[in-house]
């Protein structure tokens, strides 16, 4: 049986650029998160409004029965925190904080690594040939870690890899693999 072979329209520019997309802070779970802390905002700010008014703006329980001071004023409060934290995180998730990509050219001989900032686009290139190796890291535990970087001589490690969410060990092993191989270094941390 023939194996398939690879289609003859791929060219040698394509086998010497790799680029790697990395995800922002639009993720689902950051979405779900912005939306509790927003309704929890809004629900403690109407209680607060409620033991003030002496209506009941809420649907369950009689907030209007609380004394506004302390307890409606204590509710607002934490209304007013969680509302500015839940515009910090919709700010957030609106610019899409983190995206990027990682580039790595052997026609021009360097990697750049692209991020989106709040105010500002973050580029760092690096020469190729600093580059020493692709460094894996693992750590389980209650701060769990698992990230990609690259050893770059004279310089700190650089991650490669989105915050927040740890990836997969089967995707950080293969994602550092074929990076390795592309950039013909080592793969540490395995």
């Amino acid at each position: 049986m023939a194996t398939p072979e690879a289609p003859a329209t791929s060219s040698k520019a394509e086998d010497q650029v790799l680029e790697q997309p990395v995800l922002g802070s639009r993720r689902l779970s950051n979405v779900l998160v912005a939306s509790a802390v927003s309704a929890g905002g809004a629900g403690f700010l109407l209680t607060s409004l409620s033991s003030r008014l002496g209506l009941d703006l809420l649907p369950i329980g009689h907030p209007a029965a609380l004394e506004f001071v302390p307890q409606g004023l204590v509710m607002g409060l934490y209304g007013v925190a969680a509302v500015l934290l839940s515009t910090y995180l919709w700010a957030v998730i609106g610019l899409d904080v983190g995206a990027g990509s990682n580039r790595f050219d052997r026609v021009s001989g360097e990697a750049t690594i692209s991020r989106r900032g709040f105010r500002q686009r973050i580029d760092v290139t690096i020469p190729l040939v600093q580059i020493q190796a692709v460094k894996v890291e693992v750590r389980d535990g209650l701060n769990p870690r698992r990230r990609l970087a690259l050893r770059v001589q004279g310089r700190r490690d650089m991650p490669l890899t989105r915050v927040g969410e740890p990836m997969p060990l089967a995707d950080l092993e293969q994602g550092g693999a074929q990076l390795a191989r592309f950039l013909g270094v080592p793969l540490e941390g395995l």
